[in-house]
């Protein structure tokens, strides 16, 4: 019986590859070609087609990377054809394609001569209905081929030069296939589609199972009543053939399956983002093409930042969308600004990817996505569902918890809870991919992985190419007719994520619960990888506040005659949260990418250095006094939180000695000594007299690691990274400089060939000692930390994350937490015991790690803090990181958590010096260290109110009270999205609110003037 059965599979492979696939297309002409070459970028349609076109041989090599050829495809269809009861006439397009993932080689887009879109054409989706070009029964449309190189050679993570225009080089990487007028037989598609239905389900089945021989037989019957000469005239029968077992219907207890159609396209990542917005002109054609034929298609559309793409550049295209959106068919979904990276960006930054993109759908399509939608980030921070909800959205899916390394995740329906207790229902497709093609393997998988069986019965499927685009075929929207109730098979139907969340929500009431961050037992090294680029981010950040802070100041101080500039600050805020993308800001992407993402930094910074000038003109006036404008939500230097004040003294001088060939630098708050090779040796504040230095060891440490990771060069950092180390504890000079901002040790000493810089600087009453480590980076395939063995007994570490911190265990008791051997963390991270802790803060590093070590002279434990600096990947970018990085930590020692949350705005937030007439009293004024403001703003409606962003950053009750120092009709409490919602703990008073908040707890307050 085996042999049999393996005979009939073996069979119905080559039946199918020999004899139905070459009939479905049965007759084909060739068109006539010409063509013109852009001679760099990209040009609009109406603009290539004006050129002129030269003649084309068919077979032509074409394509140096990244450029685009426009074809002119020009024939007659023959008089006959098409004039059957099951065939139809379209055209086939093949511009060369060398694998069959649509998305990572050569693509391209038809176009009307008229300059409209008809839709795309890749290796699965090869075909131009005639219908759909309008010109009767002759053919005379354009194609734009795009050259973009195979970056992901199959998956081998080969350097490859590929990724940058400048390294690419001009060598044709295609050559022209066929592209020919063709005859489709309907029937013969059909069967095509019936048998691999079929055959993937059978393939999934039990040997022992009835059914799976069943089918087996039916496909023996349908290969023998076939004339395999005459596939088009048996095509019928051998359909009667399978219609039996076709027609048997699903098991009572089949597990359903809500299939939306999707097309996860990164924003960038082994393309840049001009591409990516070719990649969704592309695919959204072919997706609303699809709905004219199939109005029961659903497709799922995740960014708005794609949209507001097609908006700008295919305004015919994006009407099209509009009417699928008001059709039901085309459904906005996430409220994203884009699909970002969850990990790195800061709390007010993940509020605006929520703001700008639900904003964004509501206002061009009166849409509210009540689902966040990240199949694809790098892990998922446990600050999200409080985000998520305060933006009026209920439900969470991601798909890529999937690819943990060492533990599994105990459910994929779930309710999960964040930082600050808030709960959000999850739901991870059992299914394990976002790019489903609804094969029988993948359905079957579905159905089998679902860990929640005897509790919910439904599970999503997202189905579509993806990753480079694509999207849905007809050839999948035939697999989901076929399975929606097939014997063997679980249950089909095409829906939306919303139909979807809330059949679960109704049948599936006592969630389990999952409490934190969902970490990514993968792609670690993404808290580190392309420097620069997560350096723009946070200066960017912080920027953004500051500018947003100042004008609104500005505004409401000189009673609307500074001019609060909301259209050029959303402009600049969208441009931010599109690089937060999760190739972008986790450094994941090829190298032109990153140029792009640094450019963008650069400009955004003299932008908002532009636009924050301005605001402290307006709101200081014209004089020549000094003041410092403190955008921190703490006092600074004499200076109140939010305002602009004369600075007071910074305390005594710093004192210094030399010791044992090194130096002691002593400012009155805090004493450091640096040996004799700049290595920390002794830290203490003077407040508990205790050492932060562990007995014999050294902060300030830089370990240079071989980083050879298994597979993702520029995601992974695995663990066995550990086992090559070099302490690099020798300087080439150490030397002391003195001034009136502090002392500095200043210390050369290599990494290998890069030459580093540090200067530890101690300024008049600061109580950190600040490192600031230049880099001229020339290592490949390395990775550089910089750790401190601190003499603390840790059982935990307390990280920076959006609106508050996460604990994490230092300890590896389970392999869940063994896992976590590189952690993320924002602007600080703090180790402590009872009574006694220590805070390292950084100016733009997110990488860390905390190690528990035992303390040789009693048996003790102490904690290790190491920073991930550098790394050195060389895919996709194998110039990652190379050249000059300039990157600052501080040390805090005798620090509690309401310290760290202090230092880490301290040092990413430093006052500006600015003059001026007179000062500029705070907007709005917090009286409790732990109510921290996280941004002060003008409202999204122009009505002038002013809106503050505030949050509980302590991790435990906390009352007090905001005061607005403005006249004010109303205080309003609102969603992130400033429609007023309800939060507990807060209480309107005159000019401002009462506060009971519980820990972490979100709060947006609308300030009515």
């Amino acid at each position: 019986m085996h042999d049999d059965r393996r005979i009939t599979e073996v069979r119905l492979t080559r039946f199918v590859r020999e004899r139905i696939d070459p009939a479905v297309y049965s007759r084909t002409v060739p068109l006539t070609l010409s063509s013109w070459d852009v001679p760099d970028e990209p040009v609009p349609a109406l603009e290539a087609m004006r050129q002129q076109f030269q003649p084309l041989e068919h077979g032509t090599a074409w394509g140096k990377p990244w450029s685009t050829k426009w074809l002119r495809l020009q024939g007659d269809v023959p008089e006959s054809w098409g004039a059957g009861p099951d065939t139809t006439v379209e055209v086939v397009v093949d511009l060369g394609f060398t694998v069959q993932t649509p998305g990572f080689q050569c693509e391209g887009i038809a176009w009307r001569p008229d300059g409209t879109i008809i839709k795309a054409v890749s290796p699965r989706n090869r075909y131009i209905p005639l219908k759909l070009l309008g010109t009767g029964m002759a053919v005379d449309f354009y194609v734009e081929a795009a050259a973009n190189p195979d970056l992901a050679q199959d998956w081998t993570f080969a350097a490859t030069p590929y990724g940058d225009k400048s390294t690419a080089g001009t060598a044709p990487h295609y050559r022209l296939g066929t592209i020919a007028i063709a005859e489709l037989n309907q029937t013969v598609w059909e069967l095509q589609q019936d048998i691999w239905t079929l055959s993937g389900l059978m393939e999934q089945l039990p040997l022992e199972l009835p059914r799976r021989h069943e089918i087996l037989r039916a496909l023996e019957r349908m290969m023998d009543v076939m004339d395999p000469d005459d596939v088009a005239g048996t095509a019928a029968a051998g359909r009667e053939a399978l219609a039996g077992v076709q027609a048997q219907p699903a098991y009572a207890s089949a597990h359903q399956l809500v299939a939306t159609g999707h097309a996860h396209i990164d924003s960038a990542w082994l393309w840049p983002v001009r591409e990516t917005v070719r990649k969704c002109a592309r695919t959204f054609s072919n997706v609303v093409a699809l709905m004219d034929e199939n109005p029961d298609f659903i497709f799922s559309c995740s960014s708005a930042q794609q949209l507001s793409w097609i908006k700008e550049s295919y305004p015919d295209l994006f009407s099209r969308i509009r009417e699928k959106v008001r059709a039901g068919q085309f459904v906005p979904v996430g409220g994203m600004w884009v699909e970002s990276d969850t990990n790195m960006p800061g709390g007010e930054a993940m509020a605006r990817q929520f703001i700008e993109g639900k904003s964004f759908f509501l206002s061009e399509f009166g849409v509210e996505c009540r689902e966040a939608w990240l199949p694809d980030s790098f892990g998922y921070s446990a600050a999200l569902p409080q985000i998520v909800k305060s933006a009026g959205s209920r439900w969470f899916l991601t798909q890529k918890i999937s690819w943990n390394q060492t533990n599994r995740m105990p459910h994929h329906t779930f309710n999960w809870e964040g930082i600050d207790g808030t709960r959000l229902f999850t739901h991870f497709p059992p299914v394990d991919t976002y790019n489903a093609e609804l094969s029988g393997r993948e359905l079957a998988h579905a159905e089998r992985n679902y860990r929640d069986h005897g509790r919910g019965t439904v599970s999503l499927v997202p189905f579509g190419y993806g990753d480079g685009g694509g999207g849905p075929t007809r050839e999948m929207l035939s697999a989901a007719a076929r399975t929606a109730d097939l014997e063997g098979s679980p249950k089909v139907r095409i829906g939306s994520a919303e139909s979807f969340f809330r059949q679960a929500e109704e049948e599936y009431d006592a969630l389990p619960v999952w409490v934190g961050e969902m970490y990514l037992e993968l792609h670690r090294g993404t808290y580190t990888s392309q420097a620069r680029t997560k350096k723009g981010n946070r200066r960017s950040e912080h920027l953004l506040r500051e500018a947003e802070l100042w004008c609104a100041t500005a505004a409401v101080r000189t009673d609307g005659r500074f001019e609060y500039p909301a259209a050029e600050l959303k402009r600049l805020w969208q441009l931010v949260l599109l690089q937060q993308f999760h190739d972008i800001l986790p450094g994941s992407s090829i190298a032109w990418v990153h140029l792009d993402a640094e450019r963008n930094y650069q400009a955004i910074e003299a932008a908002l250095e532009g636009i924050i000038g301005q605001a402290a003109a307006a709101a200081l006036g014209t004089g020549d006094r000094t003041f410092l404008l403190n955008a921190a939500p703490h006092a600074r230097n004499g200076v109140p939180a939010l305002a602009a004040a004369e600075p007071a003294g910074q305390g005594g001088p710093v004192r210094t000695s030399n010791q044992d060939g090194g130096y002691v630098l002593d400012n009155g708050v805090i004493r450091a000594v640096l040996d004799a090779d700049g290595l920390l040796s002794s830290l203490k504040d003077h407040a508990s007299g205790r050492e932060a230095i562990a007995p014999g060891q050294r902060g300030n440490l830089l370990e240079l690691h071989r980083d050879t990771p298994n597979e993702w060069d520029a995601w992974d950092i695995d663990e066995f990274y550990r086992r090559n180390v070099t302490a690099l504890t020798g300087a080439e000079s150490v030397r002391l400089e003195e001034g009136p901002c502090g002392a500095t040790v200043v210390v050369e000493r290599l990494a290998g060939t890069s030459p580093i810089t540090q200067r530890i600087t101690l300024a008049p009453g600061s109580p950190s000692l600040a490192i600031t480590t230049s880099v001229d980076w020339q290592e490949r395939e390395k990775l550089l930390k910089l750790g401190f063995a601190l003499d603390v007994r840790a059982d935990r570490s307390a990280s920076e994350t959006q609106f508050g911190h996460v604990f994490r265990p230092t300890h590896t008791n389970t392999s869940w937490e063994a896992a976590k051997f590189e952690i993320c963390a924002h602007r600080w991270i703090h180790v402590g015991e009872p009574g006694y802790g220590v805070a390292v803060s950084n100016s733009s590093t997110y990488g860390h790690d905390v190690a528990r070590n035992i303390r040789a002279a009693d048996g003790g434990t102490t904690t290790t803090v190491r920073l991930s600096l550098l790394r050195a990947p060389k895919f996709p970018d194998p110039g990652a990181d190379r050249g000059r990085h300039e990157l600052t930590v501080t040390v805090r020692p005798g620090a509690d958590i309401g310290a760290a949350v202090e230092e880490g705005y301290r040092t990413n937030l430093a006052p500006r010096v600015v003059t001026g007439a007179a000062p500029v009293e705070p907007l709005v004024s917090v009286g409790t260290p732990g109510l921290v403001v996280e941004a002060v703003k003008l409202a999204e409606d122009g009505s002038g109110d002013v809106v503050v962003r505030l949050y509980e950053s302590l991790g435990q009750r906390t009352a007090g009270r905001i005061t607005a120092n403005f006249p004010v009709r109303d205080v309003v409490v609102t969603d992130l999205l400033e429609r007023p919602a309800e939060a507990p703990g807060v209480s309107v008073a005159e000019g401002g609110a009462e506060l009971q908040l519980r820990p972490f707890q979100l709060v947006t307050l609308r300030f009515v003037r």
